[in-house]
């Protein structure tokens, strides 16, 4: 098995007198999609920066193909190393609106340290890998929808050949339509062999990729496959379905196996540990009502909001 692109090793990132990230580990795979998952305020975007070189790391490291770019022992030209590999697109994408779909190129070659102009097979090849850009050569960036401005922002991030692109948020505020085209370009991407780290708090995207982690107040809380984390949780799920839902999720939260409480619209999700434990109180709670339960697998939203009230103190009740 080839080893990992990316590894972070017990990372922890200060900013002034702030602890942001608190010993993270996780790997990035070659030529494949990897998710950060979190919410707001979790530490996406300092784990990014940390990655970059633009905030050091006080403790751990950051090894790139085997090379080590972040931590107290780094080379202290870590930015300029980690430049040669990876591409980092932050969530504001890089793009000028009052510069052409050309001129941001332009802008990026320079700044890729590429020629003063972009030649003409490369031109030719990120117009096979983003052909609507031909189209948009002389529109103001400005005038591009939120896709557009997405695959502009891939484009001037692939001039200098990265093996890995570092995406922070770049669905945010895009709508569904486009957030698929967009995960779409990012798996013909890895299929070209390029492995890509995203960041994004939206909870449905974690099964567009290959890999996740899941980050919460600076510390990771899992990590694998979807199918992987799910499974790690071990958690029993049962969906009711009835009315008054709130008020016999308030009841159930003092009951013996339940553990986790939390309402989708008009259906209630339960979840526990102990299955056996769990289904024997729920059958009682409902016998004789006009309450429907049934067993149902566990998601992914529910192993992350029963993670993320484990981690934060609160218990697992929602």
């Amino acid at each position: 098995m080839n080893a990992p692109l990316l590894v972070l090793e017990g990372v922890h990132t200060h900013i002034g007198a702030y602890h942001i990230l608190h010993g993270v580990d996780f790997e990035v795979p070659h030529g494949q999609v990897t998710m950060l998952l979190g919410r707001n305020g979790a530490g996406k975007t300092t784990c990014l920066r940390t990655i970059m070189g633009l905030w050091r790391a006080s403790r751990g490291r950051v090894l790139f193909d085997g090379r080590p770019i972040g931590g107290p022992d780094a080379n202290l030209a870590t930015p300029e190393i980690a430049r040669a590999g990876i591409a980092y697109v932050p969530e504001t994408m890089g793009i000028f609106a009052d510069l052409t779909v050309q001129e941001n190129m332009l802008l990026a070659a320079r700044g890729a340290r590429r020629a003063s102009d972009i030649d003409a097979r490369r031109l030719e090849w990120i117009f096979r890998l983003f052909p609507a850009l031909e189209k948009f050569w002389l529109y103001p960036a400005g005038k591009l929808s939120g896709g557009q401005k997405q695959m502009l922002a891939l484009a001037a991030c692939m001039l200098h050949n990265p093996e890995l692109l570092l995406l922070d948020e770049p669905t945010a505020g895009v709508d569904p339509s486009a957030r698929r085209d967009f995960w779409e370009e990012l798996h013909r991407l890895s299929s070209l062999g390029i492995s890509v780290l995203v960041s994004t708090h939206y909870m449905d995207e974690a099964e567009r990729c290959h890999k996740l982690a899941y980050i919460s107040s600076g510390r990771l809380l899992a990590q694998g496959t979807s199918s992987e984390v799910i499974a790690a949780q071990r958690l029993s799920t049962w969906t009711i379905y009835g009315d008054n839902l709130s008020d016999l999720s308030e009841k159930l939260q003092k009951q013996a196996g339940v553990e986790q409480t939390v309402l989708f619209g008009t259906l209630l999700h339960v979840s526990g540990q102990n299955g056996e434990t769990l289904e024997h109180t729920l059958r009682a709670a409902t016998a004789g009502t006009a309450f429907h339960i049934k067993k149902t697998d566990t998601g992914l939203e529910d192993v992350f909001i029963y993670m993320m009230k484990k981690s934060s103190g609160f218990g697992g009740r929602s």
